[in-house]
């Protein structure tokens, strides 16, 4: 295929299932658009694999098949697969850092099985090796394969956008069993697992994600002081910091059911909300 063939894919697979980082790639300069498709279709093969998999022992593989990618192997398989071949050009173009992507997909292995996160540490260590490594590797493509966006602003925005999309995610992690929020966090709130796993909507409960839309928001707060120092350059990386706050008034309902609530935004909202921070950028 060629390049702008790939793009098309890419971009094509972000637009139904990560609507966000789609538009991430629109409102970033077009010289660096076919990269940051090919980096964000990555993860979301990666994000979608619990989906697509009867039992972890098949995600395990998939997941393997990357890691060989990465590591130089399979290279025919991966010259034909429509989101590795540019994955690999882009790694070469900007000489991205192998190793984030590889504990990206480590950090995924926790998705495909239910086992417990026991601190909040665990939780926030988990965000970083999966969504600031995100922004880390779009601001390194931003700025033409450099460094120069603090950790600071990666670290934050990555947490308060993922621990937001683990709030989102709740009702279907439910449903299969499984639970990202800490023991710690539940033990200090008195949140019995079983009580999530049966999706109930107790007081504790919410009483647990109402201080943890609190400290996502700390999180945004940092992002977003961090970034008045961050070169506009590299801003377009950060474009979508602006869907948690919406997400987050949602939650603030006063009847907010964790389980049943929709959180919602549609698209011409969304790229809305892109739009007029990208402006911002430009202005």
């Amino acid at each position: 295929m060629t390049d702008a063939t790939d793009t098309e894919a890419c971009l094509a697979l972000l637009k139904q299932g990560d609507f966000d980082r789609y538009l991430t790639c629109l409102f970033s300069p077009p010289e660096h658009r076919s990269a940051l498709a090919a980096l964000f279709a990555f993860n979301l093969e990666i994000v979608r694999t619990p989906a697509l998999v009867s039992e972890p022992m098949i995600g395990d593989i998939r997941l393997q098949w990357w890691r060989d990618v990465l590591n130089g192997e399979r290279q025919e398989e991966a010259n034909a697969h429509p989101v590795a071949a540019p994955l690999m050009n882009t790694l070469a173009r900007y000489s991205l850092p192998v190793q984030a992507l590889l504990d990206l997909i480590d950090a995924r292995v926790f998705d495909l099985y239910h086992d417990l996160m026991p601190t909040e540490n665990d939780v926030e260590a988990y965000c970083g090796e999966t969504t600031s490594s995100l922004f880390r590797l779009a601001s390194i493509i931003l700025s033409k394969g450099q460094e120069i966006a603090s950790a600071d602003v990666s670290g934050h925005a990555g947490v308060a956008v993922g621990l937001t999309s683990i709030l989102r995610a709740l009702p279907w992690h439910a449903a299969r069993g499984q639970i990202f929020l800490s023991v710690e966090r539940m033990d200090r709130f008195g949140v019995k697992a079983e009580d999530i796993r049966t999706r109930q909507a107790l007081p504790e409960l919410l009483k647990a994600l109402a201080d943890l839309r609190h400290k996502i928001r700390y999180h945004l707060s940092e992002a977003e002081t961090a970034l008045l120092s961050t070169p506009d350059t590299l801003k377009p990386a950060f474009l979508s910091l602006v869907t948690v706050v919406p997400q987050l008034r949602q939650m603030d309902d006063r009847d907010y059911n964790p389980f049943t609530t929709p959180i919602i935004s549609s698209r011409l909202a969304s790229l809305y909300r892109y739009w007029r921070r990208a402006r911002m950028i430009k202005a």
